[in-house]
């Protein structure tokens, strides 16, 4: 199993760290221990994690702000991925903000934020639908993005909570580089683009990776962890390893130990036996009776 997969023009090591959870409930608002989530973010990158993943409409600008205040001047060797195409309501509601006006200003946002003159990746979220992917056209918002890449901001482009449709039309219009959707070891709808996207050489980031604000329960997940010794998010994130060699990982968690156990999923071995019965598992998803849940 390779330990690193190609995120733009860089080679980042398959197991990164999601910002998200270090803002305030709902994702709304600063963080209840300021010094603790800047301790997180240090002891990620001190322990090698060199890919971070973040917005600037988590919190909103909470994040961001945090990124910056703990890690610049920022590692030679780190990649910060953002997203743009959402923005919060004062209320903390998740709005689409698709306009070329909205765009450039979270680009200008996420830049002057996090300290940057260029953002490494920005992931355009589509947000026909804030449930899940939708169709809709990308077009019109991912010709801004190319824009302002080829005005120096944006080095790499990339897609999030999108379609097959979607993919497929992104590309036309510029190259992507990864492709950031819900997947899990309970929610398993885009196997068949992960398999696509890594035969072109393509990063697939899946969000809520441990099932998101209802962390994955299951018998099997239990009893596989058991029997390695291991805890059963960390066997669910080894299992996202093993799967397909350009998934990158980007849990995300406000605790330093959290922190370190997820890390130590990228040195969790899973034999043939214990990937039979996770598979198995997986299969029973939407059957009325379905041990696996998210």
């Amino acid at each position: 199993m390779t330990s690193t997969f190609t995120l733009g023009s860089r080679a980042v090591k398959r197991l990164g760290y999601g910002a998200m959870q270090l803002a305030g409930p709902g994702v709304f608002g600063p963080p209840a221990d300021h010094a603790a989530a800047l301790a997180v973010l240090r002891e990620a990158v001190a322990s090698g994690v060199n890919h971070i993943d973040t917005s600037d409409f988590y919190g909103p600008h909470i994040t961001n702000r945090l990124i910056r205040e703990a890690l610049r001047p920022y590692p030679d060797d780190l990649v910060i991925t953002t997203k743009i195409g959402a923005k919060r309501g004062s209320d903390g509601s998740w709005q689409p903000a698709f306009s070329r006006e909205d765009l450039i200003q979270a680009v200008h946002d996420n830049l002057r934020n996090l300290g940057l003159d260029v953002l490494d990746v920005v992931n355009l979220r589509a947000m026909f639908s804030i449930h899940g992917p939708a169709e809709g056209s990308l077009e019109e918002p991912l010709t801004v993005l190319a824009e302002l890449q080829q005005k120096g901001l944006i080095r790499h482009i990339g897609l999030s909570n999108v379609t097959p449709a979607q993919i497929a039309e992104g590309q036309k219009i510029c190259t992507i580089v990864c492709v950031q959707n819900h997947y899990n070891l309970a929610h398993r709808v885009d196997d068949a683009v992960i398999d696509d996207l890594a035969g072109s050489g393509i990063a697939y980031v899946p969000f809520f990776p441990l099932g998101g604000f209802s962390p994955l329960q299951s018998s099997t997940l239990s009893e596989v962890a058991e029997s390695l010794g291991a805890a059963p998010l960390q066997v669910a994130l080894a299992w996202l390893l093993r799967r397909a060699p350009n998934i990158l990982l980007i849990p995300g968690t406000s605790s330093a130990a959290h922190l370190r156990q997820n890390l130590a999923a990228a040195t969790l071995d899973l034999p043939d036996q214990a990937l039979a019965a996770l598979a198995l598992a997986s299969e029973r998803i939407g059957q009325p009776d379905a041990e696996v849940t998210a």
